[in-house]
């Protein structure tokens, strides 16, 4: 990976966690007061006490503090307030708690996200999907591993059936991931979920203050989901590709004996705040975690600016502050332990020549406008924070999915992560099997009308691949396809933890834990990953596949290191055989 210079954030790593999401109010606000919740940044090296004397001047109230990154969870009046708290020079920037991460979720998705992760359902309903019948699509891995494993092309691309053979993971290897929660109860995964360690730093928003329906009715009380609950499936998907146990039932994931712990920072709706990131990332570096994975988008803003011209000022504080938030949770992370990945995102977008983004702000909706992106001053966040090992995704065929970003300025490596039109012009183009198949959480089918009432697929869930495997108690698991960087992220981070269990050593910090320090797990993954040269000619076009001129691709790099593979593609087998790393 060659980044670009990033923002001088600070490294924290002294500093513990003390308030780990939004704590309550003291007392209420008067009701004919219109007020938000913010976050507040102090500035690097700025007295703390002069920080809290500037909110209450301005007019907040201070709810939670993360001590790791000097950030405050403030309540303030509506108007005026990010201006306010921002001249002081006891505070670096504030922000009101918007999304700053998103996974696809139905109509509240952007519709390129939604229809990338589900681009098969989506032709499903359009009538589109080729007859499935009697189809077996590429063949995964073979005998000896669970049911559903040889639908697994994956695990065979990235050797992890062999890798298994050697090293299938240490219980002492924790990995963390952040997102829509993580369906503990889940069959394949109940056996690997570390339930004591996982949290849920979310509390559910039913409607914004419009009246417009987020994530819905609460299901539990006070809002606030179990540690073991996924209204999406999304955090489910992905927890199941690096960890799905090797049980002789469903599927088995990357490093199948390692340990999950569910860091949720990601609302029903997919929507991802500001606080419960940087909160899932301290805490997770504070308990031991080794791994984390981030497969999330960035809102409201596709790119966060530091001085975008084209952006009010309040909006420039705003992201300023999103940055420096996130770089130093990143780096406060990293220097605890923690092996940090990230999806390279879905937006066929050379992350290093980004286009004009005309999707930002997204939320809240209608509200997006042109912003021409400076590359030197705007991030993708997470994926081009400090540390962060970024993955792109590929087909069942190895060529780059047509919807992964790209580009020498970011990537890392790259693993499979599916693509639906894979294999234009042949029997297996536009099908399930194209496409990762992983755990799925029964409640989250339900909601999209793929399995019913009495946990039947039903005819879009049959037509879309969902499949279902009970155990003579009666317990049973489902499972479905979907694609995206998402998918081909917690493939690497599968490979990571089986790293960590080869190679890790233990940890005096977390008795019963090991470590390896992220630089030894970053640089054996890039070293041990298999070389792909660029595709010739260098320009991709995806016509075939359908897709229009925006969608072209140039491949710059050599065989070593190159903008669609990076260092190559993450192989397990390699990584757990490489002795004298």
């Amino acid at each position: 990976m060659r980044k670009r210079a990033v923002l001088a954030a600070g490294t924290v790593a002294s500093l513990t966690l003390l308030g780990t999401g939004i704590a309550p109010a003291a007392g209420t606000p008067d009701k004919n007061d219109a007020t938000t919740t913010y976050t507040v940044l102090m500035a690097e090296g700025a007295d703390r006490a002069a920080a809290l004397e500037a909110i209450r001047e301005a007019g907040g109230r201070v709810t939670a503090e993360n001590r790791a990154i000097h950030s405050f969870t403030v309540t303030a009046p509506d108007e005026g307030f990010i201006a306010k708290v921002s001249a002081s020079g006891a505070v670096y920037g504030a922000t009101r708690q918007r999304p700053v991460g998103y996974v696809p979720k139905g109509k509240r998705a952007p519709a390129d996200r939604d229809t990338v992760e589900k681009e098969h359902l989506a032709a499903a309903r359009a009538g589109q999907l080729p007859s499935q019948a009697g189809r077996r699509g590429p063949r995964g891995a073979g005998a000896g591993l669970d049911p559903l494993d040889d639908k697994l092309w994956g695990l065979k691309m990235i050797r992890a059936d062999l890798a298994r053979k050697v090293q299938a993971g240490d219980k002492r290897v924790l990995v963390g991931v952040i997102d829509t929660g993580i369906d503990g109860t889940h069959p394949d995964l109940a056996p690997n979920f570390n339930a004591k360690l996982s949290r849920n730093f979310t509390t559910d928003i039913p409607t914004d203050p419009k009246g417009n329906e987020i994530d819905g009715p609460c299901e539990f009380a006070g809002c606030k989901d179990p540690n073991n609950w996924d209204d999406d499936g999304h955090g489910t998907h992905v927890a199941g590709t690096i960890a799905a146990a090797a049980n002789g039932f469903g599927v088995s994931g990357v490093a199948p004996k390692v340990s999950l712990v569910n860091l949720r920072a990601g609302q029903d709706s997919g929507f991802f705040f500001l606080e419960p990131v940087v909160n899932a990332l301290t805490y997770g570096a504070d308990v031991g975690v080794d791994v984390v994975n981030m497969s999330f988008y960035v809102d409201p803003w596709a790119y966060n600016c530091l001085n975008n011209e084209a952006d009010p000022v309040e909006a420039r504080i705003e992201q300023r502050t999103i940055i420096a938030a996130m770089f130093r949770a990143l780096s406060y992370a990293h220097a605890k332990g923690v092996t940090l990945v990230g999806a390279l995102g879905n937006n066929h977008e050379d992350l290093g020549k980004p286009r004009t983004d005309t999707s930002s702000p997204d939320y809240p909706l209608d509200s997006a406008y042109p912003r021409p992106i400076d590359n030197r001053t705007c991030w993708d966040l997470p994926v081009e924070g400090p540390h962060v090992i970024g993955v792109s995704a590929l087909g069942p065929s190895g060529r780059k999915s047509d919807f992964s970003n790209y580009g020498v300025e970011q990537i890392s490596v790259a693993a499979p992560g599916g693509w639906f039109r894979d294999f234009f012009g042949t029997p297996r183009h536009r099908t399930n099997e194209n496409m990762i198949l992983s755990t799925a959480p029964r409640n989250a089918l339900q909601h999209a009308g793929l399995v019913d009432d009495q946990g039947e697929i039903t005819p879009d869930g049959q037509t879309v691949g969902v499949t279902k495997q009970c155990l003579p108690d009666g317990r049973c698991g489902y499972y479905q396809w979907l694609q995206g960087t998402s998918m081909a992220s917690p493939h690497a981070a599968g490979v990571a933890a089986l790293i960590v269990s080869a190679y890790g050593t233990k940890d005096p910090r977390h008795p019963g834990g090991l470590r390896l320090a992220p630089w030894q797990t970053e640089r054996i993954l890039t070293d041990t990953a298999a070389e792909r040269a660029c595709p010739e000619p260098r320009l991709v076009t995806y016509t075939d596949e359908g897709r229009d001129a925006e969608w072209n691709a140039y491949c710059e790099g050599d065989a070593e290191f190159n903008g669609f593979y990076g260092h190559g593609i993450v192989d397990a087998y390699a990584a757990v055989t490489a002795r004298g790393r």
